[in-house]
């Protein structure tokens, strides 16, 4: 069940249907996984709302609609008539699989699965770890089954990656019988991401990926960041959910548990209210009242203070993520951005670089600058730390996971 994770099957043909599922959300990505391009891409946002929206990418073209979808079969149902209708046409694209990202394997999954009914239950009975995940996920399978019931479809984990984490970085301070008895251990999340630019790295400096010592860091509206020690997981920021870690979009990240014990008492929030207000009402939306990195940078320039300080802890839990990782590594080789605003900020690349110089990592400002679309150096010439942005590809990661699993199978 553990075929190499990243390569490109050499005998791969026809595309791949790479599916996420999320709580409200369908997105998708036709992929050739040998040449890596996108054949085609499309988001359906706000399921089960009457003003639903559809987008359809192909060729150039974009289509966009309003309308209602219930549920994901039918979100599903209505992505297979876009791609009649917009193309490309799914027979002559020659699907040969389709993939899903789950966001929690636990400890069943250390690697992609060939799905079958067991797989589905065991993602079901996974959602415990993952309640805004892995029933959404499961959901996504079910109803790609019955539309491509004769096409194989595979599993692909976000935690899978981190499976190799030593029980140092794994293990919760708390009784031993309680961690086994209910799973709490950290997991991790966005580790295709992570293995996809680790790999990624090693092949753009042409040194073999065992020989370095990684920090990736993966910024989205979710973020986290992993030390990688010659291709194998060793650390990472998020833990039993992808609550823990980095500040992100509407996420805390890392907060003293006791502040849970301390709204409950104190302010009469449930449980439910708490996972709410951490969950999606917290991060740089809760300090500053948006999660959008454009609109923060505006409301800073025009002086707004709470906005301000804001982007301040996000770079400050950054900056301190990347000194511990220093330290679990012993030694950094590369520093990889990736992700959209790892990708597209160069704001905040420039604050997480500066003044780092002592601990090998300096930022040339000039490279630095703008948007990158592609892989690109930041860091000077002759500096100690190699520092770059790596756009993440995990539709092409999960396309190809997808088919060296199921060539595996077939041997």
């Amino acid at each position: 069940m553990n075929p190499s994770h990243d390569t490109t099957p050499a005998a791969a043909h026809g595309s791949v249907l790479v599916i996420n599922s999320g709580s409200s959300s369908v997105k998708y990505q036709l992929v050739d996984p040998v040449g890596g391009e996108a054949l085609a891409s499309g988001i359906v946002e706000r399921i089960g709302s009457q003003d639903a929206l559809l987008s359809h990418k192909h060729a150039g073209t974009s289509t966009k609609l309003t309308e209602p979808i219930a549920d994901h079969g039918q979100a599903l149902r209505r992505v297979m008539e876009l791609f009649a209708e917009h193309g490309p046409d799914l027979a002559e694209a020659d699907v040969v699989a389709v993939g899903h990202r789950v966001v929690q394997g636990g400890d069943v999954f250390d690697g992609p699965a060939l799905i079958d009914d067991a797989v589905v239950e065991a993602i079901e009975a996974l959602s415990p770890l993952a309640p805004l995940h892995n029933p959404a996920n499961a959901r996504g399978i079910q109803v790609a089954r019955e539309l491509f019931p004769d096409v194989p479809q595979v599993a692909v984990f976000d935690s899978a990656f981190f499976r190799t984490l030593p029980d140092a970085a794994a293990t919760y301070a708390i009784p031993l019988d309680v961690a086994a008895k209910y799973s709490i251990r950290r997991y991790g999340a966005h580790g295709t991401s992570h293995q996809y630019v680790a790999a990624e790295v090693a092949r753009l400096v042409g040194r073999p990926i065992e020989e370095l010592n990684q920090i990736v860091l993966h910024l989205g509206n979710g973020a986290s960041a992993s030390a990688i020690k010659g291709g194998v997981a060793v650390e990472t920021s998020m833990g039993l959910t992808p609550l823990e870690g980095l500040v992100m979009g509407t996420r805390s990240g890392d907060i003293d548990p006791g502040v849970i014990f301390h709204l409950h008492r104190n302010a009469g929030m449930s449980i439910d209210d708490i996972d709410n207000l951490l969950n999606r009402e917290s991060g740089l939306k809760g300090m500053s009242g948006e999660n959008d990195f454009r609109a923060l940078h505006d409301l800073i320039a025009a002086g707004d203070k709470d906005a301000a300080l804001a982007l301040d802890v996000y770079i400050h839990r950054l900056r301190k993520y990347i000194g511990a990782y220093q330290a679990v590594l012993g030694r950094v080789d590369v520093i990889a951005f990736t992700a959209g605003v790892g990708e597209n900020d160069d704001i905040v690349r420039a604050k997480v670089l500066t003044g780092l110089a002592d601990l090998g990592i300096e930022v040339d400002l000039e490279r630095n600058d703008g948007r990158k679309s592609a892989a690109t150096v930041i860091s000077p010439d002759g500096a100690k730390v190699l520092v770059l942005v790596v756009p993440t590809a995990e539709e092409l990661a999960i396309a190809r996971q997808t088919v060296a699993t199921i060539e595996a199978t077939e041997v």
